[in-house]
């Protein structure tokens, strides 16, 4: 049993309707093709409740909401691979009571940040007690504060103490400098169409992926969860991130 806890958002494109968006949203989505049991702690505002949770739950995995006072927003646009962000909203910050109970089964947990400032180390503390931790390093990086999404390294490092597994975005790892160097058993690198690698035991692996024509918003989420679930079933790092590799590229041609 895997679970995973992140703020849902409203995602906004040029010339668009607005969309779902957030880690629960994108990690049910490749959930579809994995058989795994599973299950998604989503937050954000009660008054936009009605209109993000129900997407996430005809993904079909059981979503548990967890009530909210404001909704993550940001504004998004690609030119070609580059993407660029504004945020308009801040999510709710996870205090350690608002960490829900997990099943007796659970024992895998992926957090999902969207800024810095959605679980502080005393939440993550809390989910860790007992099951292993996966993170996104957009919670350490992403600068809590309205306008162009900025990033810097200015975290606080108690964050990492209870962390199994890191994944990174590209850009996000750059502003941390040599992801060997973060004391983490394994850091994930994403370099979107270029692959990911794997630091684990050691070892650096490169792993290499197939470029497909497709929006890739939410490809680090969908490559997250398969990789939790990999690891939960008993696959070493490499193989899980080769499995989650194949995962998100399935996910992005459906």
């Amino acid at each position: 049993m895997i679970a995973l806890l992140g703020n849902l958002a409203r995602d906004l494109f040029p010339g668009a309707e607005p969309r779902v968006g957030g880690a629960p949203f994108h990690a049910a989505r490749a959930l579809r093709s994995l058989n795994v049991r599973a299950e998604l702690h989503a937050r954000c505002a009660v008054a936009d409740r009605d209109e993000l949770v129900p997407p996430v739950t005809r993904l079909g995995t059981p979503v548990r909401y967890v009530p909210g006072t404001s909704t993550a927003t940001f504004r998004i646009e690609y030119d070609g691979d580059n993407r660029s962000m504004q945020v308009d909203a801040i999510g709710d910050t996870w205090l350690p009571d608002d960490v829900p109970p997990f099943s007796t089964a659970t024992r895998w947990v992926h957090v999902a940040p969207l800024l810095r400032s959605d679980f502080p180390a005393e939440t993550l503390a809390r989910i860790a007690r007992g099951r292993h931790l996966s993170l996104d390093g957009q919670g350490l990086v992403r600068v809590p504060q309205l306008g162009e999404l900025c990033l810097d390294d200015d975290y606080d490092h108690a964050v990492l103490e209870h962390v199994q597994v890191l994944k990174l975005a590209e850009e996000e790892a750059e502003a941390l400098g040599d992801p060997a160097a973060l004391p983490v058993p394994e850091v994930l690198v994403t370099h979107g169409i270029r692959g990911a690698t794997v630091y684990a035991g050691g070892r650096v692996e490169r792993i290499a992926a197939f470029g497909i024509d497709a929006d890739p918003t939410g490809a680090g989420d969908a490559f997250s969860i398969a990789y939790v679930a990999g690891r939960a079933g008993g696959l070493p790092p490499l193989a899980a991130a080769r499995r989650a590799t194949a995962v998100v590229a399935d996910m992005l041609a459906s």
